[in-house]
């Protein structure tokens, strides 16, 4: 998707996005995918950098709300922790463009499973 990590810590992901044609549906605005996927994917970075090593995490649940169309520009992402748990983990993530408008929000639920 083009993704990039601004940061990355267990407190924290802050990733970006600059929009392009691949991220739009056919009435020109970024598809709700783009928005899923970037709750999913900072919820399951700062996840991972949470468990111990010989653990993974999968995501088992992604609720997204859109909030405001975008055509254009910056997407900007900010995961935090809401629970960390040794076998669970719930992520929250807050989706701004590049005028701070909150454009997207969404929940990310998370398992953590030992590497076979």
């Amino acid at each position: 998707m083009g993704v990039r990590a601004v940061s990355v810590s267990a407190e924290e992901v802050v990733l970006e996005l600059t929009v392009s044609d691949q991220h739009k549906q056919p009435f020109g605005l970024v598809h709700g995918g783009v928005y899923c996927g970037l709750v999913e994917t900072g919820g399951s970075v700062g996840a991972q950098a949470v468990v111990a090593p010989g653990t993974q995490v999968v995501g088992v649940e992604n609720q997204t709300s859109f909030l405001r169309p975008i055509k254009d520009g910056l997407l900007r992402s900010r995961s935090v922790p809401l629970h960390v748990g040794r076998r669970s983990q719930l992520w929250e993530t807050r989706i701004t463009d590049a005028e701070d408008r909150l454009v997207a929000t969404g929940r990310l639920r998370i398992m953590c499973v030992a590497n076979p």
